[in-house]
């Protein structure tokens, strides 16, 4: 299609699209599942009897293969599968098997508690998964618990990274959620877990998400102050990012081989080369993390609209993106009310 009034750039039969400050849009996070078995303070309803979706309100897998051809289409090449907790669903190798055959994805990772990362990484792996990114707050059993509002399974969780690193996911990238009072004492260890075992460690300054996690700007540790910790035991030296848009600021360790990278939304916000569009479970697209607003191709999709006029949709959308909530965070727009980053994904 060609639309002559939204900052387009087409080259074969890939129409490039940008918004309003000029960034495309090339990742894709698609969120499975709302639902998960982990209460995270940062990210779930901190009771366990919350109802989530049911299933006929969810994309289906083919549902969600169908809008990530749409969106190759417009310049995605990167999918990233959240939730939620992901591997909750059970047909999500079908949605993997599905994404591994559209030509145009160069790459398809997941984020998981891992949790039950053992039992499924063969299966993983055979559908045609990328990468895989573990969500892991703390070392620490009792801490572990604060953060993830569940009863310590540390082990359980260990082994199933282990595994997946046998089966040939290397490296694997580790999310760590840094809140001051909770577990910034952990950092060594985790910075030590991780050269141990390759691991990429990304270290995540605490943001304002959602609504459930009382956000305060003092639990927020500056990603220039854990540098600065961590260079006193284990000298850093930074690193070009691998790709334009990487929101992770990357640094190698002097004095041993390994990575680990800083992701400062809260006080170096990467706005400007955010490339990134979010697909919630229920099938709302939105366009940042912050998002208030939503385009519902759900909604489309089971009206039996055309692709032509799904992708037409998802233009206009787009185009008029101008979000940059991390540079201009205030006392007032954190107060805003937001979407429930369960609801949304990562």
């Amino acid at each position: 299609m060609t639309n002559k009034n939204t900052n387009s750039k087409e080259s074969n039969t890939i129409q490039e699209i940008l918004d309003l400050r000029g960034r495309p849009i090339k990742d894709l996070r698609i969120s499975v599942i709302d639902a998960c078995n982990f209460r995270c303070t940062y990210c779930m309803p901190n009771t366990k009897s919350y109802s989530f979706m049911t299933p006929d309100e969810r994309l289906t897998a083919d549902e969600i293969i169908r809008l990530a051809k749409i969106f190759t289409q417009l310049g995605v090449d990167k999918v990233r599968l959240t939730g939620g907790e992901p591997l909750l669903r059970k047909d999500l190798f079908q949605i993997i098997s599905g994404l591994s055959s559209i030509k145009e994805i160069k790459d398809i990772a997941l984020t998981t508690n891992a949790f039950y990362l053992k039992q499924q990484a063969k299966m993983l792996k055979d559908s045609g998964l990328t990468r895989i990114t573990v969500s892991l707050d703390s070392l620490d059993p009792k801490t572990n618990t604060l953060m993830s509002g569940v009863t310590s399974e540390l082990n359980r969780v260990i082994d199933g990274i282990r595994y997946a690193q046998e089966l040939g996911f290397n490296p694997i990238k580790m999310n760590t959620v840094v809140k001051k009072g909770m577990n910034d004492q952990d950092i060594k260890d985790l910075v030590q877990f991780s050269l141990n075992n390759n691991i990429i460690l990304r270290m995540i300054e605490y943001m304002d998400v959602g609504n459930q996690n009382d956000w305060k700007l003092e639990s927020v540790i500056p990603s220039k102050v854990l540098v600065e910790q961590i260079s006193k035991y284990a000298p850093l030296e930074v690193i070009e990012p691998n790709y334009h848009g990487e929101v992770a600021t990357r640094y190698r360790f002097k004095e041993s081989k390994g990575e680990i990278g800083f992701i400062s939304s809260v006080t170096q916000a990467f706005c400007g080369s955010c490339n990134r569009g979010r697909i919630s479970a229920s099938g709302k697209f939105y366009k940042c993390l912050f998002s208030t607003e939503e385009l519902d191709l759900r909604a489309l999709l089971r009206a039996n609209h055309s692709d032509q006029e799904i992708t037409k949709k998802i233009v206009e959308t787009w185009t008029q993106r101008n979000d940059n909530y991390s540079e201009t965070r205030t006392e007032q727009t954190k107060k805003r009310k937001k979407i429930e980053m369960y609801e949304m994904g990562g």
